[in-house]
């Protein structure tokens, strides 16, 4: 459908004289205000597609052109390609929507006498309903049939409620009924074996979710955890852009330059795993594939990494590794700084 342009070349938004169909001051397009109802939709679908063919076009080299989008952007060829910051919140978005759908309930498997007659319909019977638990993913499936396999039909498949799976060992294990209840009990024990600030900080909040919630306490405590993963991640971003600077600070490149990189690396890698997720729902569990999956997309991913460093710095094969190295275990430090953080702000804006 043809678009109404007005014939006068001033801009309605800021009043810059136009020289063509879109103000070189502000941008707006110089349409027609009065517009029927379907030129208005014909518009508003236009800048959707635009949106779309600008997803699609930075899709292929995203994938499979490593560093290629970040030297495009940095020499200045940006207007076919999505912004990276706007590229990863719509890529993040989807990517923590699919991992925390893959939440399920608990499996355990119990032992128990089988007559061996009627083994073989056992195992038959308990593999048909694993594989058709829509709950379960194809790695778990395979896992639970491998263990009905292992004990030959021995085994009986039971929902284990999260309210039941407390811990036996660590923070959640205790039953105080109270804060001053524990604060008893510590003054009872010797002063070399009494908890520590932080672990009694840590006890006190615990006890706190165990009088709000009952049994759920840890099951929700690391559900918010869980949902906190996207806020930890943008503190991550600058942080590892800041490694770049620093590993490849020869490179003379700006902080932004090292940003830029960080968008579009873990651009990939989200949208990667996505497809890794997706395709592991799809795949059957008796084809018995989904460990050769995750081993190619893991080789595929260190040699995605080493590729793009390769081409956004320029260094050689030799320089480009022993710069991997060092930067993943900057990497590794930031990102376990990064959980304890998100895992201490939980505890105190919680419950």
């Amino acid at each position: 459908m043809k678009k109404h342009y007005r014939s006068e070349n001033n801009c309605l938004n800021c009043g810059t004289t136009l020289d063509g169909k879109f103000c070189h001051n502000c941008g707006q397009e110089n349409l027609e205000i009065k517009e029927s109802f379907g030129h208005m939709m014909n518009h508003a679908i236009s800048d959707y597609f635009h949106f779309d063919h600008q997803f699609f076009h930075t899709l292929k080299p995203l994938l499979i052109k490593p560093g290629y989008l970040t030297n495009e952007y940095m020499a200045g060829k940006r207007a076919q390609y999505l912004h990276p910051v706007k590229m990863y919140i719509f890529i993040s978005l989807v990517y923590f929507v699919l991992l925390f759908q893959s939440g399920h309930e608990k499996v355990k498997t119990v032992p128990v006498a089988v007559k061996p007659g009627i083994k073989g319909l056992v195992i038959d019977s308990l593999n048909k309903q694993i594989a058709q638990d829509p709950d379960l993913s194809a790695v778990e499936k395979k896992q639970i049939q491998k263990k009905v396999t292992q004990y030959g039909g021995g085994l009986v498949a039971v929902t284990e409620d999260a309210d039941s799976s407390t811990s036996k060992t660590g923070l959640f294990s205790k039953k105080d009924t109270s804060y001053s209840q524990y604060l008893k009990e510590q003054q009872q024990l010797p002063a070399n074996q009494r908890d520590g600030f932080f672990k009694m900080q840590a006890r006190k909040k615990i006890i706190s979710y165990r009088q709000k919630y009952g049994d759920r306490s840890k099951e929700v405590f690391f559900d918010e955890f869980k949902h906190n993963i996207p806020k930890m991640m943008f503190l991550m971003l600058p942080l590892f852009a800041l490694i770049l600077k620093v590993t490849f600070s020869n490179n003379k490149k700006f902080y932004v330059e090292h940003l830029i990189y960080t968008f579009h690396l873990h651009c990939f890698l989200f949208i990667f795993l996505a497809m890794i997720m997706l395709l592991e729902l799809i795949i059957p569990a008796a084809w018995v594939i989904s460990d050769w999956i995750n081993f190619g997309a893991f080789i595929y991913i260190i040699w995605y990494i080493f590729r793009s460093l390769k081409q956004v710095y320029h260094r050689s094969s030799l320089r480009t590794i022993s710069k991997m190295i060092g930067m993943s275990i900057m990497y590794f430090i930031v990102f376990i700084f990064c959980v304890s953080t998100v895992l201490l702000i939980t505890g105190l804006l919680a419950a």
